[in-house]
């Protein structure tokens, strides 16, 4: 069977587009949509990727008209979230290390749900990561 080999975008709908783009820039560093066919988009690195549907009235998404999230994964997760809040961004550590990993939550501008997680176990590396 032919299989996808990756997320190969995130497409959501945002009231001011472009300063959020420049939020994810500054506070994740995920480069902006390029502008022309000529410059590169943003790569990630290899590793696991959770695609998975939840029950409509899942907690996970906050709000309940919230319909997306999305998790990032990190390498080091007391220093992505000491960065986001020295640039003034509220996150909550989640104090429970799982068997998967560790986890922190926050949003973006416009309210949307971020999750951030450092991989661990079967997770932390695999033959995609080094």
């Amino acid at each position: 069977m032919e299989r996808v080999t990756g997320i190969g975008g995130v497409f959501f709908r945002a009231r001011e587009p472009d300063r959020l783009a420049d939020w994810y820039a500054d506070n994740l560093g995920v480069d902006p949509a390029p502008e022309s066919y000529e410059v590169s988009s943003w790569r990630q690195q290899a590793g696991p990727t959770v695609f998975a549907a939840m029950q409509a009235d899942s907690e996970h998404f906050g709000r309940p008209e919230q319909a997306w999230s999305v998790n990032f994964r990190v390498a080091d997760l007391d220093a992505m979230v000491f960065q986001l809040r020295t640039a003034g961004v509220p996150v909550e550590v989640d104090p429970e290390a799982y068997p998967n990993g560790r986890f922190a939550s926050l949003q973006d501008p416009e309210g949307n749900p971020i999750q951030l997680w450092q991989p661990d176990g079967a997770d932390r590396s695999g033959p995609d990561q080094g």
